[in-house]
């Protein structure tokens, strides 16, 4: 009797029952793991250091047991913060952040209930600058330094013209409490020029600089229009053009402007340092 085809036999049979065993177990594993990660969430808060801590909200789980944050992570580092509690504060000052680090903090919790950052606001940048100096130079470059800022915010370069502050630019601040020195191209109007810089923070709060006044001896320029489609200037300028109803309907830079969609009637013409000049477009 040939005993070794039964032997092999049952040896495949044993090789396919434990690589199935393995295969199952892989499957169990897998399931698993799917399974508790199905039954976690996560809630992501990014910003800036700005030397205070978070505070969280932390109520029990949906199931009654335990509370609902499972870890938190700073910059991808798992904290050492106390969470079993149903408040809890995420200490940064464990960290060795300084003031303007980038900061992305995930709190993992568990699907069946929300845990609540309860001032999420402190780690958006505060405008916190003091100008140390501001002036026009060479009649053409607004410049500023500063010192003392905490955060990265845009900084906006406004020009007094026609009795109002307007907006003629933007530079991004750079965020560091150090001195800190920018520069900005403005265009002058004939006359005596004012501009300043601002930034508004999370509160809407505006933090304004000083003024920094610069003569200009250009001639003043005059309206020239023929009252028909366009309106000229004598030279280029920045513009604004309101109906009667106190509407703008048009603003630019420049000398002449196609007003041919303009219905007839009167508007007002806000120029060079001129504010108000009446133009009546009488033809079509």
């Amino acid at each position: 009797m040939n005993l070794i085809l039964p032997i092999e036999k049952a040896i495949n049979t044993l090789k396919i029952y434990t690589e199935m065993k393995k295969l199952l177990a892989i499957v169990a594993l897998l399931s698993f793991g799917f399974g508790f990660a199905q039954n976690e969430a996560s809630i992501v808060h990014e910003g800036h250091y700005q030397g205070k801590n978070l505070y969280v909200q932390n109520p029990f789980a949906g199931s009654g047991v335990g509370f609902c944050v499972i870890k938190v992570t700073v910059n991808g580092d798992v904290t050492t913060d106390q969470i079993s509690s149903s408040a809890f504060e995420i200490d940064f000052g464990n960290l060795n952040l300084q003031l303007g680090d980038p900061v992305v903090v995930k709190i993992v919790h568990k699907t069946d209930c929300l845990p609540k950052v309860l001032n999420p606001e402190v780690l958006k940048p505060k405008s916190t600058f003091e100008t140390t100096s501001i002036a026009v130079e060479g009649g053409k470059t607004l410049k500023w330094s500063t010192t003392g800022e905490q955060g990265k915010l845009t900084y906006i370069v406004e020009q007094y013209r026609w009795n109002k502050w307007i907006k003629v630019g933007e530079v991004d601040g750079i965020g560091t409490p150090g001195a800190n020195n920018y520069e900005f191209q403005v265009e002058l109007h004939s006359g005596t020029n004012k501009f300043r810089v601002k930034q508004i923070d999370y509160s809407g709060k505006p933090n304004i600089s000083p003024a920094a006044k610069v003569d200009s001896d250009a001639p003043k320029l005059e309206l020239v229009s023929d009252k028909s489609r366009d309106v000229e200037f004598t030279g280029s300028t920045l513009y604004e053009i309101f109906d009667t109803y106190g509407n703008m309907v048009k603003k630019g830079y420049g000398q002449k402007i196609d007003c041919s969609n303009l219905e007839k009637g009167l508007y007002y013409v806000n120029y060079d340092n001129t504010t108000g000049d009446v133009w009546n477009k009488n033809k079509k």
